[in-house]
């Protein structure tokens, strides 16, 4: 019981990740219709985003400390930051210690920006086109993308740490009333599985309950009608795909601290995110996140080395495997729609 308990906690944060990708792919071809392979360097650049506001909170100029010697007793120059400056030493280091939750508010506009300028500069040109073609622009949109990263940050994985409220692990078994030290997880997994939550159960608030995601929700069921309406849904469903940007960039952001960004992760997860919203059914927002969750939880028990004794490799095609199976019994994924890319 305590390795199934465990198993299931690691296949949650997976799943938050999948899910969280998945979600913003299947906004983008639910309102568009573009298969958008670009959307792992979204989630790769959300995570820089991270990487960049914890290099611009810790940029510093010397000063000298007289209270401090070198060895020939002359006073010594020390790096202070700038926002020791600005907050003082006590607040500016609490804002360098949370400098990945703040990067949330320095993403979403950044994010935001990207994915509009990225739709209206290139996207726009491919909505008849076929999807093969969105594919082929959009990959090597992703290669050009990874490619400036690795130009600017280097090669070599950048830690980025959680909070130190949040680093270490806690006796999760003690909590529910299991024998004690049994089951330890890292506390910023769970952060990462709570803020998941919230973010997907705010974009299916958005989308059910304001007018703006009504018309949104209306214009992926019959975009001509809503047109001949007067709503100018083209504008919608570019902010649209801004907020689609937002959310894979979120999902970066706050992947950090579980894995050093790197320029190569957005292509890591691209694939399995692909996967993820086949299984789930193309079109579908509830299946995008039913999937991500199901596949992590299913990718977390396959990874147990009592498994991998037996099938060695398992955990390695295991969500492939899966989608094999589903798309056999049901072509359409777990919630798909009938008539979506079945021209």
């Amino acid at each position: 019981m305590d390795a199934i308990i465990l198993q299931v906690l690691n296949g949650l944060d997976k799943g938050s990740a999948y899910a969280l990708i998945a979600l913003g792919l299947t906004l983008i071809f639910g309102t568009l219709g573009v298969v958008n392979f670009a959307h792992g360097a979204l989630f790769m650049i959300g995570a820089f985003c991270a990487v960049t506001l914890s290099r611009i909170l810790t940029l510093s100029h010397q000063v000298i400390d007289e209270t401090r010697t070198d060895f020939l007793g002359n006073p010594l120059k020390v790096d202070v930051p700038y926002v020791y400056d600005i907050f003082g030493q006590a607040t500016g280091d609490a804002i360098i210690d949370w400098a990945v939750p703040l990067s949330i508010f320095f993403a979403i506009p950044v994010m935001i920006l990207i994915g509009v300028v990225m739709e209206r500069g290139l996207i726009k040109h491919f909505y008849k086109r076929p999807h093969a073609d969105q594919i082929l622009v959009t990959f090597g949109l992703a290669i050009v993308l990874q490619e400036i990263v690795k130009y600017y940050y280097g090669a070599n994985p950048i830690p980025t740490p959680a909070p130190a409220a949040f680093t270490g692990s806690f006796d999760f078994g003690a909590l529910i009333g299991m024998e004690a030290s049994n089951i330890i997880y890292p506390y910023w997994r769970l952060v990462y599985f709570g803020f998941a939550a919230i973010v997907i159960g705010a974009v299916f608030a958005f989308l059910q309950f304001t007018t703006f995601g009504m018309v949104v929700r209306a214009g992926m069921a019959d975009r001509e009608t809503v047109g001949l309406l007067g709503i100018n849904i083209d504008r919608r469903f570019t902010i649209m795909f801004g907020i689609a940007a937002a959310v894979a960039g979120l999902a970066g952001v706050m992947y950090t601290p579980i894995n050093s960004p790197n320029y190569h992760m957005g292509m890591d997860f691209l694939v399995l995110s692909f996967v993820v919203v086949v299984v789930g059914g193309m079109g579908s927002l509830p299946g995008a996140v039913l999937a991500g969750f199901l596949l992590g939880i299913l990718e977390s028990f396959a990874s147990m080395r009592e498994v991998i004794n037996i099938l060695p490799g398992i955990n390695q095609i295991i969500i492939y495997l899966v989608a094999i199976i589903i798309l056999l019994t049901r072509p359409r994924g777990l919630m798909g729609r009938k008539g979506v890319m079945e021209d």
